[in-house]
């Protein structure tokens, strides 16, 4: 490793704070360089034939893709640095946005809902316009599929259809015909001529109705929900590359540094990134409670909460990372929405847009997309095209060089490492054995979506 990327790392690290979890609470609503910097940190899998491209994207619901006001959005992102779109191939009622005549799954169910009329002349318009196009295809949280396929989904323990908090039923993470269903769309996704499948909704649900579900052992065969997210990602992924395209996945900014959370959602982070070209995590401040990063309402200072979760990403990589082993490029997703159902909040507009935008890259990173669930985007906080090549040039002139000398960073880190040591969590089960213990603020898990915020 580099001197100066590590003295980055920990004076950093150490400036932000370290995230103070404790559990993940049952609050749900709907579940995005220098070169150094990529070698050392993040390392993207280029598929043959592939260039990958520095993502400033926005999303796109798949209603509004294939609606009049497509053409409106399109026209408000010409000129300025977007480069992206992430339109729903596979939304989040489970059901697919335009006609797939290649997938016989999709055709057996009938999952198409063609929201898109005509997805060739859609692609056409957004490869003349210069935009790399994303397709979300959301995973585990699908309602239609597990009603047509209950054999599928996740069961109680009188054998009824499991259904979360919001009566939405969920298919199970465990059998490989979900995994070759997904596999099915992502790649029908490549021939439509995407340019990238980024899964969604690559998890168990969080709510505690949750410990009414009954696991098959010949479904499980002994692996936890980890394992078998980790798998399905290294699954998916080899079936895709075959088909020259990228591969990302959307995960919670959450599991980052807490393995109470990775544990309940089924996502640890560095697994996850071994099987990826990108990694998403969903950042958006209001999606931590109050005291996390030590900031008292995080969503009430996105830079600051921005830049410290994407800290500790860097170091959760780094420290994780495996000799010949790849990581994925590391592409948060940003809030581009007031969060006004917080006791602590802010209106978000340009200032706040831009702030979040600038913590990436002060982070060292250089991607991000855009979140609005209404697709109603601050297009006041973008710069323009040419004013965005400048920045990204500007950028990389003025990343860091070494400036701290082996003794201080060693120290620095040793110090660093203590701190992390006493800022995990505790198993649940034994939180209320271990009253010593810090106790850390509750994170509020958000899942990804079409109600995202």
């Amino acid at each position: 490793m580099k001197r100066w990327l590590l003295a980055v790392i920990v004076c950093s690290l150490v400036a932000s704070g370290c995230s103070r979890y404790k559990k993940v609470t049952e609050s749900e609503e709907t579940d995005s360089s220098r070169k150094e910097v990529e070698e050392s940190a993040v390392k993207v899998s280029a598929q043959p034939g592939k260039k990958p491209v520095k993502v400033k994207g926005i999303y796109i619901s798949g209603y509004m893709a294939g609606s009049e006001g497509m053409e409106a959005i399109l026209d408000k992102i010409k000129g300025t640095e977007i480069n992206t779109v992430v339109i729903d191939v596979k939304n989040d009622d489970g059901r697919i946005t335009f006609a797939m005549d290649g997938a016989p799954t999709v055709q057996e169910i009938g999952a198409e809902d063609r929201c898109i009329k005509d997805m060739d002349a859609l692609m056409k318009e957004l490869k003349s316009r210069g935009l790399y196009t994303i397709a979300r295809v959301v995973a585990f949280r699908d309602p239609y599929l597990a009603e047509k396929k209950p054999e599928w989904a996740l069961k109680n323990q009188d054998g009824s259809l499991h259904r979360d908090n919001k009566g939405l039923p969920w298919v199970n993470p465990y059998r490989q015909e979900v995994w070759d269903y997904l596999v099915e769309v992502g790649t029908q996704a490549s021939v439509a001529g995407f340019d990238e499948v980024q899964f969604d909704y690559i998890r168990f649900a969080t709510d505690s109705s949750m410990n009414q579900v009954v696991f098959d052992e010949k479904d499980t065969r002994g692996r936890s929900k980890t394992d078998v997210i980790t798998e399905f990602i290294e699954y998916a992924y080899k079936k895709l590359s075959a088909h020259d395209i990228y591969v990302s996945a959307d995960v919670f900014g959450t599991i980052i540094g807490s393995n109470v959370d990775a544990q309940r959602v089924g996502q640890v982070y560095y697994d996850m990134a071994e099987h990826l070209d990108y990694i998403c995590p969903m950042i958006y401040p209001s999606h931590y409670s109050d005291g996390n990063f030590n900031i008292d309402h995080p969503d009430t200072e996105p830079y600051n909460t921005v830049l410290a979760a994407l800290e500790l990403s860097k170091q959760e990589l780094l420290e994780n990372r495996k000799e010949g082993r790849k990581q994925a490029v590391v592409r948060p997703w940003l809030q581009d929405f007031t969060a006004s159902y917080l006791d602590h909040y802010i209106p978000y507009g340009p200032k706040e847009v831009r702030a979040q935008i600038q913590a990436v890259y002060d982070a060292g990173y250089d991607e991000w997309i855009l979140w609005s669930a209404s697709n109603r985007y601050t297009w006041e906080g973008l710069l323009t095209k040419e004013e965005g090549e400048k920045e990204q040039k500007e950028l990389e002139r003025l990343r860091p060089t070494s400036s701290a000398s082996q003794a201080e960073t060693s120290k620095a880190y040793e110090s660093l490492e203590g701190k992390v040591a006493k800022e995990e969590p505790t198993p649940e089960s034994s939180e209320d054995k271990k009253p010593n213990v810090r106790k850390k603020p509750n994170v509020v898990i958000v899942t990804t979506g079409g109600s995202r915020n």
